[in-house]
């Protein structure tokens, strides 16, 4: 009888042990909470890219999509024959220099789509303080171009947060789902009602299959569980709706969401 418990035992043990292994292989996803950059008027270009490479490979979420240049541009190298993004940038948009074309592109991301590319991109602005974006811009730019980003630049965008905080927060304070959605970007990934992309699930009908409390923990924490089918894109949904939304504006989107059956 010993001897059965003891092997009974063993299995367990090793089944553990492999199934540790495996967990321990798979890429884990957590969540940041956007940090504030503290860089004077007087950072160098370098400090300023340097902080924005940190938002790139980190809270910005770029190298979900940009990195191998498949759901979106490459940046970092050769893209289709024209280099990387900072060599390319000032050629984008006539008129428009590199670092207005990469504002552009990070505060109004459909307001040019690069050709072969579909608009998923949500506006980086909403999701991170504008002078990490300016950090980024930075950072993009020192691929392969001159960085003209500024110390002055960063201080300016400083400001944006408190203009953003006497306008009410994220969407202006609105708790009407339909703002947060339009502000959000939702349609940018997900079919809502018949409109737009199909790079994420379908929530047209999305409350037949998660109630509100499991909507809510899914914008507060997109990767807490990955819907069949769509493994491929896991990562693309940005980490920060919970910390830029308020209790209540997450509240109204979940119940509103739900309600879609």
């Amino acid at each position: 009888m010993w001897a059965t418990n003891l092997k009974v035992i063993g299995v367990v043990l090793g089944t553990l042990f492999v199934y540790t292994l495996i967990c321990n292989k798979i890429p884990q996803m957590q969540s940041e909470v956007p940090q504030k950059i503290t860089l004077s008027a007087n950072a160098t270009p370098d400090q300023i890219a340097a902080a924005g490479e940190k938002v790139f490979n980190g809270v910005g979420g770029c190298t979900a999509c940009h990195g191998l240049g498949t759901r979106a541009p490459n940046l970092l190298t050769d893209e289709k024959g024209a280099g990387p993004i900072g060599a390319r940038c000032g050629k984008r948009e006539p008129g428009k220099s590199c670092k207005q074309y990469l504002f552009e592109s990070l505060d109004q991301p459909t307001a040019y789509v690069v050709s072969g590319y579909q608009p998923i991109m949500p506006r980086i602005t909403k999701l991170v303080p504008v002078e990490q974006a300016w950090a980024l811009v930075a950072y993009l730019e020192s691929q392969g171009g001159t960085i003209d980003v500024t110390g002055a630049d960063l201080q300016a965008a400083a400001t944006a947060p408190a203009a953003a905080a006497a306008a009410g927060g994220y969407a202006g304070g609105s708790t009407d789902p339909k703002v947060l959605i339009k502000e959000a970007g939702c349609r940018n990934c997900h079919t809502l009602d018949g409109e737009g992309q199909t790079i994420a699930p379908d929530l047209t009908h999305v409350g037949s299959r998660r109630d509100a409390a499991a909507i809510r923990k899914k914008i507060v924490d997109p990767g807490s569980d990955v819907t069949k089918g769509y493994e491929s894109f896991a990562g693309v949904m940005p980490k920060t709706f919970g910390t830029d939304m308020s209790a209540a504006q997450l509240d109204a989107l979940a119940q509103f969401l739900a309600g879609h059956k």
